[in-house]
């Protein structure tokens, strides 16, 4: 199953985490045969929200909500079961300096 490992890291912490860490971490959990994608986010002033009602798109800068931590980047990971997921959960390094969300992966249904 496949599991999405959302990396959360507040404003403060942004660059706490050495990308020399994360970079060693990518090529374990690749090594592993576990990674499937992995990709670090640019800050929030970066972002833009999409959104359409009623035919209309609209645009806001920066994120959907206001949160204390931002969404800073994520892996794409394949695991057994949620325990694995949650293992590899565990050694991302920025989970140090912020939170890490595992998510599984939804097939749709067409």
């Amino acid at each position: 199953m496949n599991y999405l490992c959302l990396v959360y890291l507040s404003k403060d912490n942004w660059s706490s985490c050495p990308d020399s860490d994360c970079f060693a971490f990518a090529q374990k959990i690749q090594e592993s045969g576990h990674m499937i994608a992995a990709q670090a986010l640019q800050p929030i002033e970066s972002a833009t929200t999409v959104r359409v009602r009623n035919g209309q798109v609209s645009l806001t800068d920066g994120p959907f909500a206001e949160t204390k931590e931002q969404l800073a980047g994520f892996y794409l990971i394949e695991a057994v079961d949620l325990n694995e997921a949650i293992y590899w959960a565990s050694k991302i390094p920025p989970a140090k300096y912020g939170s890490i969300e595992v998510r599984p992966i939804r097939q749709l249904n067409v």
